[in-house]
């Protein structure tokens, strides 16, 4: 059954309800990026697997927990309470039935839980990343499932916000049938590290903008 690869920084008030919440078989990989508070304390008595990574960057915790990884489907997701772990087996069921290589949630959201400006910047990704690939996709979310072996075979370089990102346009230029299914979107546990502000929001954005740059195709 899949690894559940969770990067966290200081996420002490949701990652309990986040890793109990993990459906029969999903084994939780918890990956603290440098918290300050209980995060991993209580992640490993909740029952995850927990991993230091204290280069900090979305990328980096996300690539600490692949390496840690050992099954052969992994899952991506925040661990902050806003994504139900409930929801994996439905992305996980695309793969197994090779209706596609990579598959991300696409937020369905509740009221309030995006803020109006990273909405905004994800519907730009979104129409950009359609129009230099053809992938009809409405978001790049963090709730992703995808075999392991063949994701360390892209050789992600990004450390930062760029990884997602990074990892749909290797993941097309290599020929994955890429999908969105929709996921319930909830407000976080705590202010987020990137959305929950307009300089988060921000770095994230130029973070990805320079993939797209590296990425070579207008």
């Amino acid at each position: 059954m899949p690894d559940v690869i969770l990067p966290a920084l200081n996420e002490a008030s949701a990652v309990e309800w986040v890793v109990r919440r993990m459906p029969a078989g999903y084994h939780p990989i918890v990956v603290d990026n440098g918290s300050t508070d209980d995060t991993a304390r209580i992640a490993a008595t909740a029952g995850a697997t927990v991993v230091s990574e204290p280069v900090r960057g979305f990328g980096s915790a996300c690539y600490a927990g692949l390496l840690a990884a050992t099954a052969d489907v992994v899952c991506f997701m925040d661990c902050d309470g806003s994504l139900d772990p409930v929801a994996m087996p439905h992305l996980v069921g695309y793969l197994e039935r090779g209706e596609a290589d990579l598959v991300i949630g696409a937020r369905i959201a509740k009221h309030g839980a995006w803020p109006m400006h990273a909405r905004f910047a994800n519907r730009v990704l979104a129409a950009e990343v359609r129009r230099r690939t053809g992938v009809r996709l409405a978001d790049i979310g963090p709730m992703r499932a995808v075999g392991r072996e063949a994701l360390l075979a892209l050789a992600l370089r990004d450390r930062r916000s760029g990884w997602p990102l990074e990892m749909v346009l290797r993941a097309n230029a290599v020929g994955w049938q890429i999908r969105n299914v929709p996921v319930e979107y909830a407000e976080r546990s705590g202010r987020s590290k990137v959305t929950g502000t307009v300089r988060g929001t921000v770095r994230a954005v130029g973070d990805m903008s320079r993939m797209l740059r590296e990425d070579g195709r207008s």
